[in-house]
């Protein structure tokens, strides 16, 4: 497993990090076992995965119990990161979030703690001060952020140290090309890529976006029609599917899994630290990891992007998967 520097902190991360959403079942996702969830942990420390991304919001917290379950015995080779929700970032509720989430995960400090999405509501300062008093008590070790736009990540970077930013980018969602990408780039910020196989969409299980069920179908990319979407766009359907063909053939070209080739993409893009790939099963993480030595070459890393370039055009520059009036700015 290969790894990279997150952002201005001392520490490398997987370039495979795992995604740990599902291991809460639940919304989305479904039922999840548990014994599998802790499989998969496992798996991907044997495979060289050091970084597992979780959230309190995931499944009101299991999700880190689960985690925190898993890498009991082996906490020594994890970096653990969690992100405190929109509604704790009050001074007083984060430090509350802060030991909710070191309860649930089993541990004594965090190594990653972020901001899941910005809150128009609490002035930034006053988070990111109270995140800094947790450093300070040694609750947490590195502050990272997720969703932030140019404008965001330049106000929060008076107030602290900040070594990432979570964005959603993928093949079929390239919006933070536009200048959050550059901007990280331009302040030493490390970005974790999520949503990075679109929801499955990349993972060639799918060939057309019809197939997929409405629980998943709530992104931009799909009608505003769609069951469960909030966005009021009509959505590009007829263009991701004819992505989806155009990615499919360079993938038989390659003789290799639409997933890896996907990943490997993104892995491949300037300012790219690490994509964060949800597993809920040994196989998946063990798959993921694959992506890491997968090095395309340039003229197909070019075939990808062109073959996307309708895609990207049609969303636009709001890096906002889901909503239309963009919480990222």
């Amino acid at each position: 497993m290969r790894t990279r520097k997150l952002g201005t902190s001392d520490i490398e991360i997987s370039e495979i990090a795992m995604g740990c959403w599902a291991l809460g079942g639940g919304y989305t996702w479904g039922a999840q076992d548990e014994k599998d969830s802790i499989e998969t942990i496992r798996a991907a420390i044997d495979l060289g995965v050091n970084l597992f991304d979780t959230a309190e919001f995931y499944s009101d917290g299991y999700s880190e119990e689960v985690l925190g379950k898993g890498l009991i015995g082996v906490r020594d080779k994890a970096l653990v990161a969690t992100k405190v929700w929109v509604d704790n970032m009050t001074a007083a509720k984060l430090m509350q979030a802060c030991d909710g989430s070191l309860k649930r995960l089993k541990t004594d400090h965090i190594d990653l703690y972020q901001i899941h999405w910005p809150n128009r509501e609490v002035p930034v300062d006053e988070t990111l001060t109270a995140i800094e008093k947790l450093k300070t008590d040694g609750k947490i070790r590195f502050t990272g952020v997720g969703n932030f736009g140019v404008q965001d990540l330049t106000e929060a970077k008076r107030f602290a140290a900040i070594v990432s930013n979570q964005l959603s980018y993928s093949l079929l969602f390239r919006a933070i090309e536009a200048d959050i990408l550059a901007k990280c780039r331009q302040y030493g910020i490390g970005v974790l890529a999520y949503s990075s196989l679109a929801q499955g969409l990349l993972t060639g299980k799918y060939h057309r976006l019809e197939e997929v069920d409405d629980e998943r179908a709530r992104i931009r990319l799909y009608s505003k029609n769609r069951s469960g979407t909030v966005h009021q766009e009509k959505g590009c359907e007829k263009e991701a599917n004819e992505a989806l063909e155009k990615i499919g053939a360079i993938c038989a070209d390659l003789g290799q899994p639409m997933a890896n080739v996907s990943l490997a993409w993104v892995l491949q893009q300037p300012g790219i630290t690490a994509v964060l790939a949800g597993a809920r099963n040994p196989a998946q993480i063990s798959a993921n990891v694959q992506a890491v030595d997968l090095d395309l070459p340039e003229d197909v890393v070019n075939a990808l992007t062109a073959a996307t370039a309708e895609v990207k055009l049609k969303l636009g520059p709001n890096a906002d998967p889901w909503r239309t009036a963009s919480r990222i700015r």
